[in-house]
């Protein structure tokens, strides 16, 4: 990903190398009245990368593109990848992480397998030089505890608070 935008791999390897990992196994159960609830809220994820497999056949990821919810028509088998925060402020804005949510199918299980890609707890975030071509940073730096430990589900307002004005 570094090099498709001119920066050494390095510059991200050597933030998520060697660092925890997390897994999640998400199971959603079949309800009836699957339009009055959610299955996990909107959210970013705060990592770097994230993982994902879909275990059954049975839909429910979606996207946020310009104000709208889209499915995410996953192949069974297939593994989903999303960017997360960290690379998000890492980049400087060059990679974007992606709202989501999970909902629910009104007769059928979902369930779906993620693996979550952590830098250290004591880095500080903040956009990369390599990053930074034109002298322009997008986001303030915030160590990755604060990001990792005031998370909540609340879409994407974390990184719109850290967003620098334009």
């Amino acid at each position: 990903m570094a090099k498709a935008v001119g920066a050494e791999p390095e510059s991200l390897l050597g933030i998520f190398r060697d660092e925890p990992r997390g897994m999640r196994m998400n199971y959603y159960p079949p309800c009836q009245q699957f339009d009055k609830v959610i299955g996990l809220s909107p959210h970013t994820d705060v990592g770097g990368l994230t993982l994902l497999l879909q275990v059954n056949d049975v839909q429910g990821l979606q996207i946020k593109m310009v104000g709208k919810w889209f499915y995410v028509n996953a192949i069974n088998g297939a593994i989903i990848v999303n960017i997360g925060d960290t690379l998000e402020i890492l980049s400087n804005g060059k990679f974007r992480s992606v709202e989501h949510r999970a909902v629910v199918h009104p007769n059928k299980e979902r369930l779906s397998a993620a693996l979550f890609n952590y830098a250290r707890e004591n880095l500080v975030i903040s956009p990369l030089p390599e990053f930074v071509k034109d002298g322009k940073v997008n986001y303030r730096s915030i160590s990755y505890r604060d990001l990792l430990f005031t998370s909540q589900l609340d879409g994407r307002n974390r990184q719109e608070r850290l967003r620098l004005e334009q």
